[in-house]
């Protein structure tokens, strides 16, 4: 069970490249004790693989999601998870329709970033990754009911399925540079060698 879980259609090309890029920057930042990330569909089959195009498109940029296998979303998935990051509004709504009480907790990956942007640099005494990640989903959470809306016309990564692989290699710029901008908005910089793991 994944402390954060990714979540998008068929979870064969968004959310694997996703869970590929935020558990690259998490490594990089905690090494072996960094928090578990998963990803999940909305539709699909259990069990399928990434697309060849993802799975290529994320190598290129240093995320190796060849082992990917698709889950089908249920609150079972959803419960675990500290944080559940759609690729679109849908997703998102999806999760709050299933698990009611996720809601406060899930937000499209584009709607968190600008969210976690937005917010004051946490402070205080050092918690571990999973209460940082619960502190911070706390914190964009009341900044998102206080009416801080973003950008709501650009919410959504789009679904390169059936596309050329430029398109793929496009997709994967974008998600991977909001996933560097999240792992820092939610933890810092990367600056030394993570325990266990290989630093920048």
């Amino acid at each position: 069970m994944a402390d954060i879980l990714v979540v998008c259609t068929g979870n064969i090309c968004r959310s694997p490249m996703a869970e590929g890029f935020v558990r690259r920057e998490l490594e990089e930042r905690f090494g072996a004790q960094a928090p578990s990330v998963g990803s999940a569909g909305t539709w699909g089959s259990d069990g399928n693989p990434a697309m060849p195009e993802a799975v290529a498109a994320a190598a290129e940029r240093g995320a190796d999601i060849r082992s990917h296998g698709a889950t089908y979303l249920e609150p079972e998935v959803i419960l675990p998870a500290a944080l559940i990051i759609g690729m679109t509004g849908d997703h998102r709504e999806a999760v709050g329709q299933m698990v009611p009480q996720a809601a406060g907790r899930t937000f499209t990956l584009k709607e968190l970033v600008r969210l976690l942007d937005a917010l004051p640099r946490s402070g205080g005494a050092p918690s571990s990754p999973r209460e940082e990640i619960v502190a911070r989903v706390m914190a964009a959470d009341a900044l998102r009911g206080s009416g801080f809306v973003g950008n709501p016309l650009d919410e959504d990564v789009v679904d390169p399925l059936g596309t050329p692989m430029d398109t793929y290699r496009a997709v994967a710029w974008e998600i991977d540079s909001l996933c560097e901008r999240l792992a820092t908005s939610l933890f810092g910089e990367v600056t030394a060698t993570a325990p266990g793991g290989e630093g920048r």
